[in-house]
């Protein structure tokens, strides 16, 4: 089980903000060009939090190893998997 740090809820509480921004530049009608530069920017926020996320769950398996090696390549497949479906 992975053990969320604070620094990620701060992160998404940004990103949150920089949703709502978003969400009243379009109301506003402002450029596309500066809405899509702020899309890229939320994008780019939550790439980083699954990045550290999936990093903290990798960590998490190769220092707790699970005892079963079949269950072990399972554990470290799905960690894979998420990162590749990216």
């Amino acid at each position: 089980m992975v053990t969320y740090d604070k620094t990620i809820f701060n992160r998404l509480k940004r990103t949150e903000g920089q949703l709502r921004g978003i969400q009243k530049m379009i109301a506003e009608n402002q450029d596309c060009v500066d809405v899509v530069t702020q899309l890229s920017a939320v994008r780019s926020s939550i790439d980083h939090v699954m990045g550290i996320i999936v990093a903290e769950n990798l960590k998490q398996c190769l220092e707790n190893p699970e005892p079963n090696h079949n269950q072990q390549q399972a554990k470290l497949e799905k960690a894979i998997n998420l990162i590749v479906k990216k």
